[in-house]
């Protein structure tokens, strides 16, 4: 099948998922720098706020939603063996979300809209950022319609065969996508929109909370999906292996998506519009969507021990070295997952109620959603950056030494950089300020780890200017041709039949319906139901 426009498709949203990234790259280290106090001239209270919001919204929101939108129309049409479904329509998509981000820049530069990339009322942004947010959204959903839809041909024309591994990994993620950009969406549409404009005076702050809280934990795991399905449907293969276990790689893009939805109080611990029981249930779900987080952990490191073996690693440790470390998806992972071990610790405290009262809007959240994000999940990003590169441009990758500095580069300033935040957050430092140096016994206790944070600041920017570098020559300087392309991973045990509930997401959408309901009803209802005196949640 020639694939040329889908290849266009692809790396067009690449390419603009990582010039967000390399922005947002320097204005983190702007931040960095400018909070430690050292440097008096670069402070500005109003040049940090809107650096730290158009930062988190490139990195969150641009980066991750082009990234995961080329990777999925690729993923698809290689594996399911068909062009993307409507291609007009998958452009329209794309150009709607390039609107958006475009829309949404203009106030965030412009300093009127540092409300962060969480935007909590009551800070209110220009009516645009709302408006740029809401159309990126909106393109993504064209995305998800493709994606269905691709699933859903390839299904009725190979009735009872097992859905590719990868493609049921990507249609996971749309369905989680719909499902958890739901909340958000009637946050900016019903309430922030119309308060911007001015049709109303005021809106409910913590119905508006509550809407976002539908939306601010799983949308983690729609970042991180991409990366599981590299986990197990790219690195095995690359690694010169094979996937320990089909089933259960979906039972964990299942129970991901299943059990991330229905959870997301443990941000709102500290707000007091929800009631303790409400909290209690959704620390427990928190709890329990650690479950396909270990069982990737113990099928994906079985698959690279099958590798490692195969490759003549002997004894209990010795397939670790025969894996292929110079390979760059394969060495992304072993990173990554050095990070998730650490980062997804920190998730267990920030997730138990008394723990998080400790660290709670404390440095330690910004150290523990950089280890998870910009460490476990980017990292990744960059490894499927680098392998397919020269399958979308036709040309072999410009320099792999410095794909591999790179990815050793990225993770050891992401350590350097975090581990510092934990510890300022132990310490009491507070997140969401543009100045530490506010005390002068703190910031002597202080000093030292910011001092260590701008070194990996540093390292981290250095990292980054590397990758764009090496993809930017790839694409415009390589004149050799590369006609490879992208190869999936097989199971040990090749799958001919699956159970329905392993290969349909038809009873799994009524199962999340009723969690939801259970979850966010009453939560949502209590500010339509409860005495307010003539005000309404939506400020009508």
């Amino acid at each position: 099948m020639n694939n040329a426009i889908e290849k266009k498709l692809a790396l067009t949203h690449f390419w603009v998922a990582f010039g967000a990234f390399a922005l947002a790259c320097l204005m983190g280290i702007y931040q960095v720098i400018e909070r430690s106090g050292f440097i008096g001239w670069i402070q500005s209270r109003e040049v940090y706020y809107a650096s730290t919001s158009t930062h988190g919204v490139l990195m969150a929101f641009v980066l991750t939603t082009f990234f995961i939108m080329g990777f999925g129309y690729y993923v698809a049409t290689t594996t399911l063996k068909l062009p993307v479904w409507n291609k007009t329509f998958a452009w329209a998509g794309f150009w709607v979300s390039l609107t958006g981000v475009v829309l949404a820049a203009l106030p965030l530069l412009s300093g009127a809209a540092s409300v962060l990339f969480t935007f909590y009322p009551p800070m209110q942004a220009h009516v645009l950022f709302y408006i740029g947010a809401t159309l990126l959204v909106v393109g993504s959903w064209f995305w998800c319609v493709s994606m269905i839809v691709m699933y859903m041909q390839w299904k009725k024309a190979n009735p009872d065969q097992p859905v590719p591994l990868a493609m049921f990994a990507t249609a996971a993620n749309a369905i989680l996508w719909l499902w958890t950009s739901a909340g958000v969406a009637a946050e900016v549409l019903f309430q922030l929109i119309p308060w911007a404009l001015g049709w109303v005076d005021t809106i409910d702050a913590g119905l508006a909370r509550t809407l976002f809280a539908w939306t601010l934990h799983p949308i983690v795991y729609f970042w991180l999906i991409p990366a599981y399905t590299a986990f197990y449907c790219l690195v095995p293969k690359q690694a010169g292996g094979y996937v320990f276990s089909d089933e259960m790689a979906r039972a964990a893009f299942i129970l991901l998506v299943v059990f991330s939805l229905p959870i997301g109080f443990h941000h709102l611990y500290m707000d007091p519009e929800q009631a303790s029981g409400w909290k209690l249930l959704h620390a427990v779900g928190t709890f329990v969507v650690t479950l396909p987080t270990f069982i990737t952990g113990f099928t994906v490191i079985a698959s690279l021990e099958i590798a490692g073996r195969l490759n003549g690693g002997k004894g209990l440790f010795g397939w670790i070295g025969s894996l292929p470390w110079t390979n760059h998806l394969v060495l992304a992972i072993i990173l990554s997952l050095l990070m998730l071990i650490f980062g997804g610790f920190g998730g267990l405290i920030n997730a138990s109620y008394a723990m998080n009262a400790m660290i709670h809007n404390t440095a330690w959240v910004s150290g523990h959603f950089h280890l998870i994000f910009g460490g476990t999940t980017i990292i990744m990003y960059f490894g499927i950056a680098y392998y397919f590169w020269p399958v979308l441009t036709g040309k072999p990758l410009f320099s792999n030494n410095l794909a591999l500095i790179q990815l050793w580069t990225w993770f050891i300033g992401m350590v350097i950089l975090t581990t510092p935040w934990h510890i300022l957050g132990l310490l009491g430092q507070p997140r969401r300020i543009d100045k530490v140096n506010y005390n002068n016994l703190l910031t002597l206790s202080w000093e030292p780890y910011e001092i260590t944070m701008i070194f990996g600041g540093l390292i981290l920017v250095g990292s980054a200017g590397l990758l764009i570098y090496n993809l930017a020559k790839t694409q415009f300087h390589v004149t050799e041709t590369y006609e490879g392309e992208v190869e999936y991973a097989e199971p040990i045990h090749p799958v001919t039949a699956l159970p329905a509930y392993l290969n349909s997401f038809s009873m799994w959408n009524w199962v999340i319906a009723a969690f939801m309901l259970i979850a966010f009803g009453y939560p949502i209802a209590q500010f339509f139901l409860m005495k307010t005196y003539g005000s309404s949640p939506w400020g009508y």
